[in-house]
């Protein structure tokens, strides 16, 4: 029971009744003292008023025993009423303090002291007071018995009738003759406040048990119960249990309290599933990042680490961070750990180790502090990342890139690394140096462009970045000479940037035995037309012949020729001139080397130029050649009198097969056509020869265009026309092919693609 004092003590009921009963308990105390005191004053008040009126009772029971001066009368009144129940004494004193009668015969004739309590209410001053009030004339003490006792003294005045009396003579100048004092018990009156006061205080003390019993109840059955069910629920809400919602029906404000309640629970279990959900989350992001994480406190223990790190370090309690990463005794000399301690911000270190099954391992770790609410740093939290993989990578790229710069030094070609965005070099290998002269120091951020002539730079900087192959590209090395280059262009990248990956091929020898080869194939060709072309010269000198004669038969003869004779001649003479001088000059363009280079060309005007170097022979043997031009025929980018070149190997060819064609079945059940067509398709310009020969067997179609193949009798044929062809064409980014039905002609096409805008 003492046990539980200390706990009903602390509750809420036993204040609230404890300071409400002590309120109550100090009003009622209040009320009950000012009650009893009004009490004895008003009880007190009516006895000074009935002992003050029984004292003027007895003066004037006396009067006429007094005026009369009888004794034994006013002995006997006294006696008599003194014998009344609570009166004790009754005196009267003459004006030298003696008392002159008493109820008590013991006390007659004894002189008091006029300081005695009876006679200092007057005496206290001097002369002696004549009129006291009644409060001052009354006087209260203790008996000998121990009860109190209350005393009035009345002056008895002279009055007009004892200064005249005969019998009794008073001087006139006294005012006072003498004094009664009336003494009564207050025994019953003490009995009867006493009593008042023990009824007072004890309903008091009822009004306040009554008081703190209702206030007990009640807060028992309206306060104390639903607090503790709120308590109880708060308490599953403490312990996590947010299912348990307050079901009572309160309409008070405690009844809001546990709506409240309920909608806090409510939220905190909505708020703690979150949380709960965000920590199994965390939790599980924790364990299974796939790196090492691990908390470590001031002294380098650690104090938490994740499932990663303990699966490649296998960690026991306790242990230093040190000892489990590396098997040291003592922590590393340069610890991001211990910096974060120190400054509070984050470090990066990368660090080696071995994991607990012997094998080396590298790792990148970063560091972070962990603060208390303080603000003061309690843990660092260091992540490391495993770069075991990117380590021997690294080693693995190291060797593969040496390996692969060795190859890309020895490489026969020259290339070239350009940033993708200028054309600066940025690298390029040894052959290099073997090819253009200059070192690989004197090209490094240089210009790629500066290789070539000024002139083009703008068009081929747009073509390097736009293109993945130039064909036959003039370049200049550094002694100055012209090379010329095949270039590849790749997309790559180095060092981080965007870069093109250049390939340049020299085939500048090439170019020259082709070259030799083409011109080689050209004086064949002009051998093969010489007839043709003795014919072509033939007649306009016929012709000269002619009117020489003519006119030197006239000289002879002197006659006289007419001045419209010799203008008509003289045109004829010279126009055949002009005629047998364009052969000759024609023949003279056709014969002689053509520069490696590109121009603008119009296909017809090539495919004419052929066609009028052709005609003669072809006119000769009868075959009729059909043209469908395209006249709007937008130019190519090319050579005009390699194109030629290209165009009379198709003729020449269109021819034999005709002509072999005529030999197998007679040339007068054939027709002998050869059609030129040129039209504008797609972006690209097409050519088209297509004769009515013997046609090309399908099984060798495939090898038409080899170097030394051709299906023509021995000695007709040296099998370098379309395999020169074939490469003038490509040479100009163009397409060459042949479509043919055995024994119904051929039709070789040619395309190429329209010149841009320069």
């Amino acid at each position: 029971m003492l046990n539980r004092l200390p706990a009903i003590y602390h509750t809420l009921i036993f204040r609230l009744i404890f300071s409400v009963g002590l309120v109550i308990f100090i009003i009622i105390s209040t009320w009950a003292y000012f009650n009893i005191e009004y009490q004895k004053k008003t009880t007190t008040a009516a006895i000074v008023e009935a002992v003050d009126r029984l004292g003027n009772t007895i003066k004037l029971g006396t009067h006429y025993a007094m005026m009369l001066n009888s004794r034994e009368d006013i002995n006997e009144i006294i006696k008599n009423i003194g014998r009344q129940e609570g009166i004790t004494n009754i005196r009267i004193y003459n004006k030298d303090g003696q008392i002159k009668f008493s109820n008590l015969p013991e006390e007659v004739d004894r002189i008091t002291s006029i300081k005695d309590e009876a006679c200092y209410i007057c005496h206290k001053v001097e002369p002696p007071l004549d009129d006291v009030d009644t409060n001052e004339r009354k006087r209260i003490f203790t008996s000998s018995n121990g009860y109190r006792l209350l005393g009035i003294i009345s002056p008895i005045y002279n009055e007009p009738g004892c200064v005249t009396d005969e019998c009794h003579f008073h001087p006139a100048d006294k005012k006072v003759l003498g004094a009664l004092d009336v003494v009564v018990s207050l025994r019953e009156t003490d009995t009867a406040i006493l009593s008042y006061e023990r009824w007072i205080i004890v309903l008091a003390i009822s009004g306040f048990a009554a008081t703190s019993v209702i206030i007990g109840i009640f807060l028992m059955l309206f306060v104390n119960r639903p607090i503790k069910k709120l308590i109880t629920w708060t308490r599953h809400i403490a312990q996590g249990k947010y299912d348990h919602p307050i079901n009572e029906k309160w309409d008070d404000e405690i009844g809001q309290l546990a709506h409240a309640i309920n909608r806090m629970a409510r939220e905190i279990g909505e708020k703690q599933r979150e949380l709960n959900r965000q920590r199994n989350e965390y939790q599980e992001l924790f364990e299974q990042v796939p790196c090492y994480i691990t908390v470590q406190n001031r002294d380098l223990k650690l104090i938490r680490h994740n499932r990663e790190f303990a699966e490649q370090f296998d960690p026991h309690p306790g242990d230093y961070c040190y000892k489990v990463y590396k098997g040291r005794s003592e922590q590393c000399e340069c610890c991001p750990v211990m910096m974060t301690f120190e400054d509070g911000e984050s470090h990066q270190s990368e660090e080696s180790g071995i994991t607990k099954d012997g094998s080396l391992s590298c790792w990148i770790c970063r560091t972070s502090p962990i603060r208390d609410a303080s603000g003061e740093i309690v843990a660092v939290m260091e992540m490391s990342v495993d770069i075991t993989q990117m380590k021997l990578l690294e080693e693995e790229i190291r060797k593969s890139e040496e390996k692969y710069r060795h190859i890309f030094n020895n490489i026969p070609n020259p290339i070239f690394v350009l940033d993708r965005r200028n054309l600066i070099i940025l690298d390029c290998n040894d052959m290099v140096t073997q090819v253009y002269g200059y070192t690989k120091e004197e090209l490094i951020n240089t210009s790629f462009l500066y290789l070539f002539e000024e002139s083009e730079h703008q068009n081929f900087a747009l073509e390097i970045r736009t293109s993945d192959f130039i064909n036959q590209v003039r370049q200049i090395t550094r002694d100055g000479r012209h090379i010329y280059v095949n270039i590849r262009v790749s997309p790559s990248e180095f060092l981080g940037r965007a870069a093109l990956l250049i390939t340049t091929s020299d085939i500048t020898k090439r170019l020259m035995a082709e070259q030799q080869l083409i011109q080689a194939s050209k004086m064949a060709t002009l051998g093969e037309m010489a007839t043709g072309i003795a014919h072509e010269l033939n007649q306009p000198l016929s012709v000269i012949k002619t009117a020489g004669g003519f006119l030197i038969k006239k000289i002879r003869r002197g006659e006289k020729i007419s001045e419209e004779i010799l203008k008509t001649m003289a045109e004829e003479i010279d126009s055949h001139v002009d005629r047998a001088s364009k052969i000759i000059n024609h023949l003279r363009e056709f014969g002689r080397k053509s520069e490696v280079g590109k121009e603008r060309v119009q296909l017809n005007d090539a495919l004419m130029r052929a066609l009028e170097i052709f005609s003669q022979q072809l006119k000769l043997r009868e075959i009729e050649v059909e043209k469908d031009l395209d006249d709007n025929l937008p130019t190519i980018l090319g050579d005009a009198n390699r194109l030629e070149q290209v165009f009379i190997n198709l003729l020449i060819n269109a021819r034999d097969a005709i002509e072999e064609k005529c030999d197998r079945v007679g040339s007068r059940n054939i027709e002998k056509k050869i059609y030129l067509k040129t039209r504008a398709i797609d972006a690209k310009v097409r050519v088209m020869v297509r004769d009515t020969g013997v046609g090309i067997p399908r099984s060798v179609l495939d090898k038409v265009f080899e170097p030394f193949f051709t299906t023509k009798r021995v000695g007709k044929g040296t099998g370098l026309g379309l395999s020169i062809s074939y490469g003038i064409v490509q040479d100009y980014e163009g397409t060459i092919h042949v479509e043919t039905e055995e024994n119904g002609g051929s039709s070789f096409i040619v395309e190429f693609p329209v010149a841009g805008e320069v």
